[in-house]
């Protein structure tokens, strides 16, 4: 069977989508995360919060599981504890999976009070699961629900314009062409091979992995590396390793990211977010070290002009361009 989900965009900034959990199912709206592999969901609001919240008494499929959650982002860090409830994706249902409650989120800071999601439903792989354990898409797989052991994004590009998650296949209907079939380099996140950064043929970048992450509104990469492309197409620094840009830079360069020998070129309006009036430069600088870094992040900004497969059974991407 394949399974499509509707998916949400909020600003270019935020892509959602509902799952149920318990039984009856409760909603909960998620952001679908390839760049982490944990499911949680929030048991209480904060004074002003407006969540949908999961409440384990009126499920009669809960089961205690009651050790310890905590998971650090990039954008901060939520606590709670394992429980043991049905998961409704889409058509499917994955029953008996442990997933963590969450009821302080404080270390999320005052953007979760805004956020449009409530959770975070992780799609990398079992390797990063905090506290072990199988992910919701490996389950989905190994119950023998889907046509094919993949999923696809389609994200749009225009603010209150819905995407979609497929869970099993692909939709035609969002990319042209063929795929590139792009090898994974590590079981962590969804890594390839990073072969080069360039902009008119000049290369601006010496790392070598890459991750695709539905989880990251930008594009990110090391600072010093990022310093160098913002000062190639103009991009002045702001704050926190974003960088400002002339909302009509329309003369600035394609930015080409090279995966495993295959080019995707990111050209102005790819790489422009126009946020009210005044313009941010698509692109943070981040320093992530080793051993998973350095690394590049691949986040909407590319999953917008690209449509990305996500092949766990043959432990790849395919990258084809979106329509």
């Amino acid at each position: 069977q394949q399974g499509g989900i509707s998916i949400n965009d909020y600003m270019n900034a935020q892509y959602y989508g509902d799952i149920g959990v318990g039984t009856p199912p409760q909603k909960v709206s998620v952001i679908f995360d390839t760049g982490s592999s944990n499911l949680w969901v929030p048991t209480k609001n904060k004074f002003l919060q407006r969540h949908h919240l999961y409440k384990h008494s009126k499920s009669s499929t809960y089961e205690k599981n009651g050790t310890v959650f905590a998971i650090q982002y990039g954008s901060g860090a939520v606590k709670g504890q394992f429980s043991k409830d049905d998961i409704s994706i889409g058509p499917f249902t994955v029953k008996g999976y442990t997933f963590a409650e969450v009821d302080n989120t404080g270390g999320m800071g005052p953007a979760y009070y805004l956020a449009k999601f409530d959770g975070i439903l992780g799609l990398g792989w079992d390797s990063i699961v905090v506290g072990g354990g199988p992910t919701v898409f490996n389950q989905l797989v190994e119950q023998g629900q889907l046509d094919e052991p993949v999923f696809a994004f389609y994200l749009t590009g225009r603010d209150g314009k819905v995407g979609e998650l497929v869970l099993g296949g692909v939709d035609p209907d969002h990319y042209t062409g063929n795929f590139d079939t792009i090898p994974l380099t590590s079981e962590t996140y969804w890594q390839v091979e990073l072969t080069g950064v360039t902009i008119g043929g000049k290369p601006l970048s010496n790392t070598n992995k890459a991750i695709i992450d539905s989880g990251t509104s930008l594009l990110a990469g090391p600072k010093s590396e990022v310093k160098k492309i913002a000062a190639a197409v103009g991009a002045k620094p702001m704050f926190a390793g974003e960088y400002s840009i002339d909302c009509d830079a329309a003369n600035a360069s394609a930015i080409v990211f090279e995966l495993n020998g295959h080019k995707y070129e990111l050209e102005v309006q790819d790489y422009i977010l126009n946020t009210g009036g005044a313009c941010l430069f698509a692109m943070m600088g981040i320093d992530i070290p080793s051993p998973a870094g350095p690394l590049w992040i691949l986040g909407d900004v590319f999953m917008r002009k690209y449509y990305v497969k996500f092949d766990y059974g043959s432990k790849s991407v395919g990258i084809a361009r979106a329509k």
